[in-house]
């Protein structure tokens, strides 16, 4: 399920660029004061997509996990993403703010809380998932509003048009994987701005998929400390644009660096990039002996047994 679910993410990315129009009354409106919150990968997402919001100029932009959401804070608008539609934190923080501050939600499922519980809803169920891991639902959400950010003419300089990103989404599922990096011990995502959140959920994707020993850090902040962990038989992967001398001081300890979507003709947008990560997830899962459709551990949302205030 999750291969093939990977696989068709250049098509949902396809409809969500047309579904913006549609689902204009549910994403922020220019000029809006944003708070994006989620649980896991839906906050990653919020993560990625608040930094190509404010960088772009539509509006100041923050992204909160749910549970962390500072309740003493304005907004104008509060967008929650939810794959489920049930996920605790989610509907506690939206019960919570009801009739003090607009919210909206991005929700797979319409058979859900969440369709109340938000004063407005867009439903991306061509994007739902059967597998327990998040991919394409993830991603499709990121696209809908990098669309909707490109319609309104404030996507930040140097991320592509979606189109773009569709097209190098096809050719992420299609490129090759060295045997250096599938028999890797040790993975190392980095990211800046908007590529952070991808990082991020690149290290959650092979830890949920492969049981992998992943970490995570900002670009710039690997060499205060994370690089002591690079060695040979470990990779530091970056997504987006690649920081002065980096590549030789990951060459200098040992490690391999993959690198597909820094500057260059044959570069991935970094969302497209994140597709080869989740591709080498259900690699990994797969050769270690699990189920990349059923990780251990997880189920599909995260239903707490608390009360909502």
């Amino acid at each position: 399920m999750t291969s093939v679910e990977i696989a068709s993410q250049p098509d949902t990315w396809r409809r969500a660029a047309q579904s913006v129009a549609s689902f204009a009354d549910v994403l922020p409106r220019r000029g809006e004061r944003v708070a994006v919150v989620g649980c896991g990968t839906s906050w990653f997402m919020a993560l990625a997509y608040a930094q190509l919001r404010e960088r772009g100029g539509h509006g100041e932009t923050d992204a909160f996990a749910a549970s962390e959401f500072p309740a003493d804070r304005h907004y104008d608008r509060i967008l929650a993403i939810t794959r489920s539609g049930t996920t605790t934190e989610v509907l506690d923080l939206l019960a919570k703010v009801k009739g003090t501050v607009a919210t909206s939600a991005l929700t797979a499922d319409p058979a859900t809380p969440v369709m109340t519980a938000a004063d407005a809803v867009a439903v991306l169920d061509f994007a739902d998932e059967e597998s327990v891991v998040q991919t394409r639902f993830a991603t499709t959400v990121l696209a809908l509003l990098r669309a909707h950010l490109e319609a309104e003419n404030a996507l930040p300089a140097g991320v592509r048009p979606l189109a773009q990103a569709v097209e190098d989404a096809q050719r992420a599922l299609d490129l090759p994987l060295s045997g250096e990096v599938t028999g890797a011990e040790q993975f190392t995502f980095l990211g800046t701005g908007w590529s952070y959140g991808l990082a991020l959920e690149a290290g959650l994707k092979m830890r949920e998929a492969a049981g992998a020993w992943t970490e995570a850090y900002p670009a710039m902040e690997y060499r205060h400390g994370p690089i002591s962990i690079t060695g040979p038989g470990r990779v530091t992967w970056l997504f987006g644009p690649e920081p002065d001398g980096l590549a030789d001081d990951i060459a200098r300890v040992g490690g391999l660096f993959v690198s597909l979507s820094a500057d260059g003709a044959d570069a991935l947008d970094p969302l497209a990039d994140l597709i080869v990560a989740q591709r080498l997830a259900v690699i990994l899962a797969e050769a270690r002996g699990y189920n990349p459709d059923r990780p251990r551990n997880l189920s599909r949302s995260v239903i707490l047994a608390t009360e909502s205030v």
